[in-house]
């Protein structure tokens, strides 16, 4: 009777460690994908931060495009309103997120066309220095988003796995969402539009 009490036990003690390795390991995951959610935030917040000092540079050359330049200040706000809390990470909270920051680049975009006709502008080394902080801005923003989803991606799938996804349904684990390429980047941009052609 002793040696089928120990067995119990025994099998009792090697479950419990069973499961508070997966509960452990799902935790250790889950801290990796909201620490890659607040690289995302922190480069798109740098790239937030540039745009007003960027607005101000075009502002003195190009007084005549206030449309364009509310545009760009107008996104940044929206922008820099919607943020993402790695607690709450949930798809429809990812879209809102990624929404305003691809309407922010989209008026950027449409600010660096602008600023086309402006060649005093393109040779000031101000704009010059503001605009290479800006595509690195952009180089991080696409880099924190790609190692976020790797991330998010790495979790998913140890939360998917038998017998993972026992413990991870017992203790309310859920799936991550991943950031994907906004509508607008599924179609190649008419050039000709771009300079007004």
């Amino acid at each position: 009777m002793k040696k089928v009490l120990v067995l119990i036990l025994a099998f009792v003690a090697l479950f419990i460690i069973w499961g508070v390795s997966i509960y452990n390991g799902l935790v250790s995951k889950q801290e990796t994908v909201e620490t890659a959610v607040g690289n995302v935030q922190t480069a798109y917040q740098k790239r937030a931060d540039l745009i007003p000092n960027l607005v101000a540079t075009v502002k003195n050359y190009a007084e005549y495009e206030a449309e364009t330049l509310t545009a760009v200040v107008e996104a940044r706000a929206k922008a820099t309103a919607t943020t993402l809390d790695a607690s709450n990470l949930t798809e429809e909270n990812l879209k809102a997120f990624q929404a305003a920051q691809d309407a922010m680049s989209s008026a950027l975009s449409r600010l660096l066309v602008t600023v086309e006709k402006y060649p005093d502008l393109k040779a000031n080394q101000n704009y010059l220095d503001l605009q290479s902080q800006l595509e690195s801005c952009e180089n991080g923003i696409a880099n924190a988003r790609r190692e976020f989803n790797e991330k998010a991606r790495d979790y998913n799938t140890h939360l998917r796995r038998f017998p993972n996804n026992i413990i991870a349904n017992m203790f309310g684990f859920e799936k991550k969402p991943y950031f994907e390429a906004s509508e607008a980047a599924q179609e190649a941009p008419n050039v000709g539009d771009l300079f007004g052609k």
